[in-house]
C-alpha cells in the first residue's frame, strides 16, 4: 500500500523570476504535509500539546531533481524513518502527480519536548507505534485533483 501522500497545487505565489518554484517554497510544502501526516497518525496539533508536548525541527535536507512550475499539481509521499528515544525523522518524496516525475526529497529530523519548557523529553510508546504504523494509502487532497 502506498504510504501518506498530501496533493497540493502549485501556486503564482510560489514562483520565482525564473517562473519555476523558489526553493524556500518547498520547506513550506514539506511542512504542510509533515503536519498533515502527524494529523493523521497522532491527532489535531492539540490533542499533542494537552499531552504536554511538542516537536521541534532540528534538522531539513532538502534535494531537488528536477523544476516545477505554476499549477503543477505535487504529491508529497511522506513516512516515518528512523525513530529515536527523543527524536524521529519524516523521510519525504515529492513528484509531479501527473507524470510520477521526481522533482525531490527530503527528510526532517524532529526533537521532542516539553510544551512548557521546551526540554528534550523522550517520545512516548504510543506515539511511536503510530510513527511507525504511519498512515498508508491516506491521500489529503488539498489541489482538488482527485
Amino acid at each position: 500500500m502506498a504510504d501518506f501522500t498530501h496533493l497540493l497545487r502549485v501556486r503564482y505565489s510560489d514562483c520565482d523570476a525564473q517562473k519555476v518554484v523558489f526553493n524556500g517554497k518547498y520547506a513550506e510544502f514539506i511542512d504542510v504535509a509533515a503536519t498533515e501526516f502527524t494529523r493523521h497518525t497522532w491527532g489535531a496539533y492539540n490533542q499533542v500539546l494537552a499531552m504536554g508536548i511538542d516537536s521541534q525541527v532540528v534538522n531539513l535536507n532538502i534535494s531537488w531533481r528536477a523544476s516545477s512550475r505554476f499549477d503543477d499539481v505535487l504529491a508529497i509521499s511522506v513516512k516515518a524513518g528512523h525513530i529515536g528515544n527523543t527524536s524521529y525523522r519524516l523521510d519525504f518524496e515529492i513528484t509531479q502527480f501527473s507524470t510520477q516525475e521526481l522533482v525531490a526529497t527530503a527528510e526532517i529530523v524532529y526533537v521532542m519536548v516539553s510544551a512548557t519548557e521546551f526540554n528534550k523529553t523522550p517520545i512516548p510508546e504510543n506515539l511511536k507505534q503510530k510513527l511507525e504504523q504511519g498512515a498508508p494509502g491516506v491521500v489529503v487532497d488539498h489541489a482538488g485533483a482527485t
